[in-house]
């Protein structure tokens, strides 16, 4: 039997070579909750150009209140599925529906955050305009989003903290 014909197995030594995917990573990206922060963010991005691009559209004919609360509630579901998979690795069926129950318990308290905001930035300036409405809940979305990271972090997706 030709020996070059042998299949080749690799001893439990040399599989230990690699140090983990976690521990490959330099500086600050070595921790869970840095890469979870960034990933995160790209995710925020793209959720909050939606619902300020729904906000915009949707302020003329409902009014600052109402159109806030359905550009997050619309957007809701987006952001919960996208931190499900991209910045929880998550993936799969589940726990997938109670995942999104909870993620609309978290923009309801964005929802308080934001429109809170708006409602005293209208008892105050009753003539404000669409430009206005979108930096103060631009602003208080920055806190809500501070709020909604720690929520979906500790309490929604605490089983994968690590990712």
């Amino acid at each position: 039997m030709d020996s070059s014909a042998a299949p080749v197995t690799t001893s439990r030594q040399e599989s230990h070579v690699r140090p983990p995917a976690g521990e490959q990573l330099k500086g600050l990206m070595r921790y869970p909750v840095v890469r979870q922060l960034v990933r995160f963010t790209g995710v925020g991005i793209v959720c909050t150009a939606s619902s300020l691009g729904l906000y915009a559209v949707f302020r003329p004919w409902m009014g600052p209140q109402l159109a806030n609360a359905a550009a997050l509630i619309i957007t809701s579901l987006m952001n919960t599925a996208l931190n499900r998979r991209l910045t929880f690795k998550i993936s799969g069926k589940q726990k997938r529906t109670r995942d999104h129950v909870n993620g609309l318990i978290v923009i309801a308290v964005a929802l308080v955050i934001t429109g809170g905001s708006l409602g005293v930035l209208h008892a105050f300036r009753p003539e404000a305009t669409v430009t206005e409405d979108l930096w103060t809940t631009t602003l208080s979305g920055l806190f809500a989003t501070a709020v909604r990271f720690s929520m979906l972090r500790h309490w929604i997706f605490r089983r994968a903290r690590n990712a």
